[in-house]
Parts: structure tokens; C-alpha cells; sequence
């Protein structure tokens, strides 16, 4: 089990009602990260719903491929394609 910091932006974090949040998980890639958080359904099952556009951040790097792994103390954002500017 890791601990990994998240963080939403813009109108990702308007519908969850938060900016950040820890996290603890087994979750050994991004892919598997956004599958737990969107089991938690709600608002964040809708806001980060997969054929949504969502893009990604590990450790403030741009990522496009959601395999990329996960480890202790990773921090992780989500955020729509545009996020204004």
C-alpha cells in the first residue's frame, strides 16, 4: 500500500469539492489509480469517467499513457484539456 497526494483542477475540482486530497492505494499505475477513484461513483465516478477528456500529471510531467506506475509519495493530478488562462 502507498500513500499519494491528488489533485484536481478546474471544473474536475469544482464537481468533487476539493482541491486535494491523500490517498491511499494498491493501485499500481495511473489507469488503475483513476478506475479506484471513479468506483467511488458520485461526482467523482462522473468527473473522471472513462471516453471523458481527463488529462494527467505525475510529479508535475505530463503524462499520456496511464500505464505509467505509481510509487510512495507520487502526486498525481487530474484536470480537463483546458483549464483556461
Amino acid at each position: 500500500m502507498k500513500t499519494i497526494t491528488v489533485r484536481y483542477f478546474a471544473s474536475i475540482r469544482e464537481a468533487l469539492g476539493t482541491g486535494n486530497e491523500r490517498v491511499s492505494t494498491a493501485a499500481p499505475d495511473l489507469h488503475a489509480l483513476r478506475d479506484q477513484l471513479i468506483a467511488r461513483g458520485g461526482a467523482y465516478g462522473e468527473a473522471l469517467a472513462r471516453g471523458k477528456a481527463v488529462r494527467l500529471s505525475l510529479d508535475q510531467t505530463m503524462v499520456a499513457d496511464e500505464s505509467a506506475p505509481l510509487a510512495d509519495g507520487a502526486e498525481v493530478a487530474f484536470f480537463p484539456p483546458v483549464t483556461g488562462g
